[in-house]
């Protein structure tokens, strides 16, 4: 089974439609883990409605994704674990090959990378500077060449993903999962997916800060646990 988690935070443009997105891929057994992180724009009176449907957890206040992600993984029961972002900006129809590497034995962590895809759109050069930046950090510090670690599309083995401790509250957990597993010797197997950006003002959240903290991140894991 994959336990597909959605952590969300003032999602109410896009929960639905995506909700609906992810319950449509056939053909796969999915356990819906939705994480509501203290959303304050009417998301949470959404996600009421819907226990009965889903698994929905609320934060009391807004901890961060990498708070969200935790939540849901302990409370994930599915032998694949994987993200997805609330915001339509990734296709859940990419479940099929994001989680067939770690079926087939062949992976235990499966990243979809955008810039593997025929159809990449570079909406924001920064941001795509930044991804090759960080990219460039994991093969200097980790020996392991990867072309997009931010992506949201982490796909993991359950019992893996459950063994590491993670710290980071916020959109850090994605360059300590990168360590935590690298340091491991697991390597990361990628496939391409489709990604559709979105703008700021349509609520994309990370910034430039976020960056920052994230190459600090990979610096800090290389050296502790």
């Amino acid at each position: 089974m994959l336990s597909v988690i959605i952590p969300v935070y003032n999602e109410i443009k896009f929960l639905e439609e995506l909700l609906e997105k992810v319950e449509n891929v056939k053909d796969i057994e999915k356990e819906i883990i939705i994480v509501d992180d203290g959303s304050i724009d009417g998301t949470e009176e959404i996600l009421k409605k819907l226990k009965n449907k889903y698994k929905v957890i609320f934060h009391e206040k807004n901890m961060g994704k990498g708070a969200a992600i935790k939540t849901g993984i302990s409370q994930a029961h599915g032998d694949i674990i994987i993200v997805q972002d609330a915001d339509l900006e990734y296709e859940p129809n990419d479940y099929h090959r994001l989680i067939k590497p770690i079926v087939d034995g062949k992976a235990k962590v499966v990243y979809g990378s955008r810039f593997l895809s025929k159809n990449q759109v570079i909406k924001y050069k920064l941001n795509w500077l930044a991804t090759k930046l960080l990219n460039y950090m994991v093969l200097f510090l980790y020996f392991h060449k990867i072309t997009d670690e931010p992506t949201c599309y982490k796909t993991f083995d359950a019992k893996l993903i459950k063994s590491i401790k993670l710290k980071g509250d916020r959109f850090d957990w994605e360059p300590e999962v990168t360590a935590k597993i690298l340091k491991k010797g697991i390597k990361i197997h990628e496939v391409p997916i489709s990604y559709y950006p979105r703008s700021f003002k349509e609520g994309k959240k990370i910034g430039w800060k976020d960056g920052f903290q994230a190459i600090w991140t990979l610096i800090k894991y290389r050296f502790i646990d």
